[in-house]
């Protein structure tokens, strides 16, 4: 493409609303335009690397055998109020009616209305498996849209849905879909990690899940990882243990000790001077998944911090939240001073909680704690269960390993749904013994914009963008710095002749001096410059290869240009894909390319 006759603008200053990196960058390299609040136009560079996304994709998911289909946007609410999602997913779903008055919503997502394809077309297990997917349009209607493509409320996405008879063909097919979303973010160049996941609302608790994050600084969620074990989970499933601590193994009873306006368990413990893991820290919860609401006691040592997703899996509810202050005050509890001792709702202990040792704790009236509360000893009936947040520091639960926290964006999720949605919309086909069964699902999903934003949240510098070369705009900028007739016409041959070797290219031929031609160059971040500079090619008859990643330059004649730059090309995008790159390498196999001739290996 001829920047002199390209759709394309590039700005200087950054959006007011821009918080993030790839949203800053995307604007400012004419990537994306703002319509509205969470909608965004995807402009000619941009779309380039959506669809770019979309190919790799589409190619891993064709080898396992899905097949793809395209559903309407517009899905009709008689769908999702068979499975009861018309109500529970609320203000997220834009809905609306039609001209006879039916219920109607933009999609966002899509499991009732692949159920209903699904229940309209097979009927026996001989049919079985089933495997679908599509890349299309979702609306999800954020409360506080933000981080452009990140978290906007119109976005592209592919979502995949398979059909099983048992769960061992289940079992199956989801490792096939986790071995092509591998494929799939190794072959986009990406730094990413598979992470055990909780499924939340779409997913039994004990069903598999696991999401695919791209390592960022920048990113929302925290990974829980073992270098030692390979052992990795996204902070909300985390299973870890506590470093070991010492805890006071003491027979003595239980003493009642005043603590004057000291009701947080840092102000406690620095009174008592014990330390924060020898005291319980007491919450109250509420579970309104029933007919009526059930409050917990919740007791963690003193500097855990609870995780309301394991909560809400050893509950089997999605509906816990955390007691208000009037639901404390009819219950008779003081807030700041709450124990374990004569409590009338359920009790539950952190499984890191030793049950034999004697802690600080709550003694239910204003300004007292208790010492030496030993849960076995003095409390009459609980449960125990894995409510701590795991954290930097802990150990795996083997033992082997230490934790470590690092910051991912989710990229792809994938899911076993088991029949929740069959058994919701009353599907079923008939199992080889002739009777009715309803079949078990999976649901496998990845935001394709997202990934777009998450690369760019992964890969840049002060300059802009660096595109993996797997999915940038174009392979290369060619710039050229010319003025005379001549050097044009040298500059447009060597433009046809990239062409013809199949590269893709941005020809900066514009009327602009050098420094604005590079600084647009490196805002756009293609993998290759190619500089064309009309008074270095007159002086050494050579013109340059800029590598964007390393910053490196190299020389090269006329003659070989366009050999060398594919050559180039070719190696950066196999050492973005092979596990362990390092920039040093990467130079040195290119210095090998230039200076020998040889074949270049892209295994």
């Amino acid at each position: 493409m001829k920047l002199s006759k390209g759709f394309w603008q590039t700005y200087k200053e950054t959006p007011a609303d821009a918080e993030i990196t790839s949203h800053k960058l995307m604007i400012r390299a004419g990537l994306i335009h703002k319509s509205g609040s969470g909608l965004y136009n995807y402009l000619p560079m941009g779309y380039r690397s959506i669809r770019k996304v979309e190919n790799i994709v589409r190619e891993e998911l064709n080898k396992i055998g899905s097949q793809e289909l395209l559903m309407s946007v517009v899905t009709p609410g008689e769908l999702w109020q068979e499975t009861g999602r018309w109500d529970k997913m609320g203000d997220l779903m834009l809905k609306f009616k039609d001209k006879a008055d039916r219920d109607l919503c933009i999609s966002p997502t899509n499991e009732e209305a692949i159920t209903d394809i699904f229940r309209k077309t097979v009927k026996s297990y001989k049919q079985l498996p089933v495997s679908l997917y599509q890349i299309n349009t979702k609306f999800r209607d954020e409360i506080r849209p933000r981080f452009g493509l990140m978290r906007g409320r119109e976005f592209t996405m592919k979502d995949a849905y398979t059909f099983h008879n048992d769960k061992e063909c289940m079992d199956k097919i989801y490792d096939d879909f986790y071995g092509a979303y591998s494929a799939i973010f190794t072959r986009l160049g990406l730094e990413f990690t598979a992470v055990e996941a909780d499924g939340g609302a779409m997913a039994s608790s004990d069903a598999k899940t696991h999401e695919f994050q791209v390592i960022a600084d920048s990113g929302e969620d925290a990974i829980i990882y073992s270098p030692e074990t390979g052992y990795a989970a996204n902070v909300e499933k985390a299973k870890t243990k506590r470093a070991k601590v010492e805890f006071n193994h003491t027979s003595d009873a239980i003493e009642e000790v005043a603590t004057p306006n000291k009701a947080t368990i840092e102000d406690v413990c620095n009174f008592l001077k014990v330390p924060q893991h020898t005291s319980l820290k007491s919450l109250v919860y509420v579970d309104e998944s029933g007919k009526e609401k059930k409050f917990y006691l919740l007791l963690l040592l003193g500097d855990d911090s609870l995780n309301e997703v394991k909560l809400g899996g050893f509950l089997k509810s999605d509906k816990v939240r955390a007691a208000h202050d009037g639901e404390l005050e009819e219950l008779k509890l003081e807030k700041g001073f709450i124990g374990p001792i004569g409590q009338n709702i359920s009790i539950v202990f952190d499984r890191e909680v030793d049950l034999e040792a004697a802690f600080v704790a709550g003694a239910n009236k204003k300004d007292f704690h208790i010492k030496n509360l030993v849960p076995k000893r003095d409390v009459a009936k609980f449960e125990v269960a894995d409510l701590r947040e795991a954290r930097e520091g802990d150990l795996t639960e083997c033992g082997k390993g230490t934790i470590k926290v690092r910051r991912g964006i989710e990229v792809g999720h994938i899911f076993q749904l088991g029949d929740k949605y069959t058994k919701g919309m009353n599907v079923t086909i008939l199992d080889s013994n002739g009777k009715a069964q309803h079949p078990l699902m999976g649901c496998y999903g990845i935001g394709v914009t997202r990934v777009v934003a998450a690369a760019i949240e992964q890969n840049h510098d002060e300059n802009g963008i660096i595109w993996p070369a797997s999915i940038a705009p174009y392979d290369l900028s060619f710039v050229s710095i010319t003025k005379s007739e001549e050097y044009n016409k040298l500059a447009d041959d060597i433009y046809e002749e990239l062409l013809k070797e199949g590269l893709d290219v941005v020809y900066d031929d514009r009327n602009q001096g050098p420094g604005f031609k590079f600084k647009d160059a490196d805002l756009l971040g293609l993998p290759i410059q190619l500089v064309l500079g009309e008074r270095d090619h007159k002086e050494s008859g050579m013109l340059e290869i800029r590598i964007r990643r390393t910053g490196k330059t190299i020389k090269v004649s006329t003659e070989e240009a366009v050999k060398k730059v594919k050559s180039v090309h070719k190696l950066i995008l196999w050492s973005e894909q092979s596990k362990g790159f390092e920039v040093a390498k990467l130079m040195e196999e290119i210095n090998k390319v230039l200076d020998v001739e040889k074949e270049v290996v892209t295994e």
